[in-house]
């Protein structure tokens, strides 16, 4: 390294500087340093980055499973299944349910809070499986991760692609996501009607839409 034309920089000044470089870039273990008074000398650990950058975009998965029990592309599955976890979490704590209770102060509440939380998240994962054709959902989803290649980027399937293409469904009804679905069954009522000359009541429903009906069709309403 050329020395400065002003005073040269002390060892531990040059060590702060090099330790924040290579800090910045996560690349100490490929090089060696030496640091003397207003000297620094670096070599490159030529070996060492070789190896990784045999390794660059991989990564290793390991099980205590033996293969009989367990093969190698169905502990990839079961390790990127763990993406569903971190979905029910962000469901729970997001907008959808807002397991956060803001409002709760003794353990019993907070508890109970929790417990209804998970109680309706499970419910509404019911719902998402038996509402899918009326959804954006890929509904090929489940059989596809058992037979494709578990490395291999991940893809639609034709059928899922046509939903989001055509907004619609093979029954001609148009494709929601959940909260649109929810909306529009949202819309049928239960009209309470009073007969002024009789003084009778009753209750009627309001006709249901090709949409809703198909919705409580798959939920086995």
């Amino acid at each position: 390294m050329a020395r400065r034309k002003r005073k040269p920089l002390g060892a531990a000044e040059i060590g702060v500087k090099v330790g924040k470089v290579l800090n910045r870039f996560k690349m100490a273990k490929h090089f060696e340093t030496t640091i003397d008074q207003g000297v620094l000398r670096w070599l490159r650990r030529e070996e060492g980055i070789r190896r990784e950058a045999e390794l660059d975009g991989m990564y290793v998965i390991r099980t205590s499973e033996d293969q009989q029990h367990l093969s190698p592309e169905d502990t990839v599955r079961h390790y990127k299944s763990l993406a569903q976890v971190e979905r029910a979490f962000r469901c729970l704590k997001g907008i959808d349910l807002r397991v956060r209770p803001i409002y709760l102060r003794t353990p019993d509440h907070v508890r109970a809070h929790i417990f209804l939380c998970l109680l309706a998240y499970y419910v509404e994962w019911h719902m998402r499986q038996a509402l899918a054709p009326l959804l954006f959902a890929d509904e090929e989803l489940d059989q596809d991760r058992r037979r494709r290649d578990p490395v291999a980027p991940a893809s639609s399937s034709v059928s899922a692609k046509r939903k989001k293409f055509q907004r619609q469904t093979s029954d001609g009804l148009p494709v929601h996501s959940f909260d649109t679905l929810l909306q529009s069954l949202a819309t049928r009522t239960r009209n309470t009607c009073h007969i002024q000359s009789s003084g009778q009541t009753f209750q009627q429903l309001t006709p249901a839409t090709p949409l809703q009906q198909r919705a409580l069709q798959l939920l086995g309403l």
